[in-house]
């Protein structure tokens, strides 16, 4: 039996929602800094690590199914992202509706010194690797609890 929260807003600081807010905020100004020389934005950088973990090439809805994204955002996105030189598009052979995102030269060069960069900007942060693994923990556990099937 699942049991509901019993939780009546009352003030902003107390919030859950408004602290996940205020730590987005936080850690999206984190990241900018970060990949700022690289000229990459955080959606752009979370890209470019999908094609890395997944292999490539990467359907464009493959792409946006791990990310939460939808078309509207992911294909402007993408477009940049190809017009800096960070992927390739490419349309398939057997159904040219379909669209492929593949690393560029530039895309898997750079991906070990902007992992590098990541790391020296980490390394800066009052936390310890476990104290990380237990926030993406937790984060993760909050998202389950509102959203089961996420």
């Amino acid at each position: 039996m699942m049991m509901g929260l019993d939780h009546k807003p009352d003030k902003l600081d107390d919030e859950l929602c408004f602290a996940i807010y205020t730590a987005q905020k936080i850690y999206n100004k984190f990241y900018a800094s970060a990949l700022k020389e690289y000229k990459l934005t955080y959606p752009q950088y979370i890209t470019l690590l999908t094609l890395w973990e997944n292999g490539e090439p990467m359907m464009i809805k493959e792409i946006g199914a791990k990310l939460s994204l939808d078309n509207g955002t992911l294909t402007p996105l993408l477009k940049r992202m190809e017009k800096d030189g960070w992927i390739e598009r490419k349309h398939s052979e057997e159904d040219g509706r379909r669209v492929y995102i593949t690393l560029s030269k530039k895309g898997k060069n750079k991906k070990y010194e902007i992992k590098g960069k990541l790391t020296s900007c980490f390394a800066n942060v009052d936390m310890t690797s476990q104290e990380y693994k237990n926030d993406v923990s937790l984060i993760k556990s909050i998202g389950r609890r509102i959203d089961p099937e996420n």
